[in-house]
């Protein structure tokens, strides 16, 4: 029986607490853990990723996911962004930080799901934005045994604003970008670019990809409009034994969106989810 627990409360490092929902079967043991992090504008409560967890788990995965604990999102309110002041407030640490709070969490000694995880193999998921953060913590992480992402990034420097638009940002400490699906104007303090700076060699991409040694699958829409398909490749490039798996046709979210109504997945999301189910299996 497929067994769903949802908010559940960690503490983070960072003075606000973690999210998480479990999906597994609790007629197996030694269930192999997903990690599943989403992407910027995300939260885990997002689309279709609950019957994506619900696939995994189906298939005996020990599958979590996650809100990053500066995404927006508050305890009583974990959907969209009702705190804007803390998304503000994020920066690439936290995220990382987060996912090691979840890490750490999955794998203490008295974990309340202990019977039925096997801790000692553990998947991350990235999707977008997190695929740069968990291919970072896969690369100085050794409790992550293979690394997966969706549609992630290969550079987050280059996403800065820049010219005068940087100039304004710096100056006045903060701007903005509006969310396309709640129209709210989703602000970004000036500490998101100074700590990106100031620990540029940990945050970049490429080299964390090099060092990469834990099977890597790489999978990205042919027609995303969001991250370049050319990240992909480059990804790919930076680690030659990782394999890349291309979605003819696909967007950045695999043919989601939020609120997804229906009870089966998109057919692309539905692609990757048992394409990632297959890799995490081997």
């Amino acid at each position: 029986m497929i067994i769903k627990k949802k908010n559940i409360i960690i503490e983070g490092k960072h003075q606000k607490p973690i999210l998480i929902d479990t999906f597994y079967d609790n007629q197996k043991e030694h269930q192999s853990i997903v990690i599943f992090c989403h992407g910027y504008k995300g939260f885990k409560d997002w689309g279709a990723w609950d019957l994506v967890a619900n696939a995994f788990a189906e298939t005996g995965f020990f599958f979590v996911k996650f809100n990053f604990s500066y995404n927006g999102g508050t305890i009583r309110q974990p959907i969209d962004f009702p705190d804007l002041e803390a998304f503000g407030n994020n920066n690439y640490l936290i995220e990382l930080d987060d996912l090691e709070s979840v890490l750490d969490w999955v794998t203490v000694f008295d974990f309340e799901y202990k019977q039925y995880v096997n801790s000692n193999n553990i998947i991350a998921i990235g999707h977008s934005r997190a695929g740069g953060i968990t291919t970072i913590k896969t690369s100085e992480d050794s409790r992550i045994s293979k690394l997966i992402t969706w549609a992630g990034v290969s550079d987050y420097e280059k996403r800065f604003p820049t010219g005068t638009a940087f100039q304004t940002w710096k100056d006045e400490g903060i701007f903005y970008i509006e969310n396309g699906r709640t129209k709210q104007q989703m602000p970004h303090e000036f500490q998101f670019y100074t700590s990106f700076i100031k620990n540029k060699e940990r945050l970049t991409i490429s080299e964390a990809t090099k060092k990469i040694e834990v099977p890597h699958l790489i999978i990205h829409g042919t027609k995303d409009p969001t991250v370049n398909l050319q990240e992909a490749e480059d990804l790919h490039s930076w680690n030659p034994k990782s394999e890349l798996f291309l979605v003819k046709g696909a967007d950045h979210v695999f043919g989601a969106k939020h609120p997804w109504g229906q009870q089966e997945m998109p057919e692309d999301l539905k692609k990757i989810t048992d394409k990632s189910i297959a890799f995490a299996i081997l």
